[in-house]
């Protein structure tokens, strides 16, 4: 049942994906918030799909940490729901990427017009300063900024090396962190066609603020409190 339920949201999204790519050129003229919200729609819909179609809901924790002003959140990374559902469950973000996701066929060139942080990250040093100055831009544009210190998804129970790009850009501009935990990957594993139902649980914690701390004590104590937390929540599926 799993399978054809995955096989029946494969290609609805499918459609969706490219429908939204023709919404998003066509949204060029507009602002970018406005951008913005046309072209998430299509995050709500496939969210939706994903609780009709494959039984995957979820539950938010700790809304009441969120800071009234631009922020950097720092995530988990462990599957594809979160970097759908994270663009409407925070304030209109910009998501650091890898550049070459821009060039998959309508899905980076509708991605284009959310205004993301496209790095190259082979470059280094070079990658983090793209991301202090182009990250700089969009919370003055009034964007909160979007960066999976990981830099790559894992599975559940694994945890990958946190980088500092996302801290350093908080220390840079005196932006507070949002750290945030979730178990998205029991339900929706990397890379996996076959998604599971259950409830995923995302976790907001407490705003960290940046003064006088470096960009190397901020990623020690939001990968502290993520892989802390990560520990405190309920299994999304029952166990198999």
């Amino acid at each position: 049942m799993s399978l054809i339920r995955s096989v029946v949201f494969a290609v609805m999204q499918t459609a969706l994906t490219v429908f939204f790519s023709m919404v998003a050129l066509f949204s060029f003229p507009f602002s970018a918030h406005t951008r913005y919200r046309m072209i998430t729609g299509y995050n709500h819909i496939v969210i939706w799909l994903a609780r009709k179609v494959l039984g995957i809901r979820y539950v938010v924790r700790g809304r009441e940490n969120l800071p009234a002003r631009p922020a950097v959140v720092l995530a988990k990374h462990q599957s594809a729901w979160e970097t759908v559902a994270f663009l409407f469950l925070f304030p209109p973000v910009s998501a650091v990427i890898k550049q070459e996701l821009l060039n998959v066929p309508f899905f980076g060139w509708a991605y284009r017009m959310l205004s993301p942080i496209a790095i190259d990250r082979g470059a280094g040093r070079e990658a983090l300063k793209q991301i202090v100055s182009k990250g700089k831009a969009k919370l003055e544009q009034g964007f909160w900024v979007l960066v999976f210190p990981e830099g790559t998804r894992v599975a559940p129970g694994e945890k990958g090396r946190y980088g500092i790009g996302g801290a350093w850009l908080a220390a840079e501009t005196g932006t507070p962190i949002v750290p945030v935990a979730h178990n998205a990957g029991e339900v929706w594993p990397k890379n996996a066609f076959v998604k599971r139902p259950g409830t995923i649980t995302v976790s907001i914690g407490p705003a960290i603020e940046t003064a006088g701390k470096s960009a190397a004590e901020l990623t020690r104590a939001v990968e502290a409190w993520i892989e802390t937390e990560m520990t405190r929540l309920p299994p999304a599926a029952p166990r198999q």
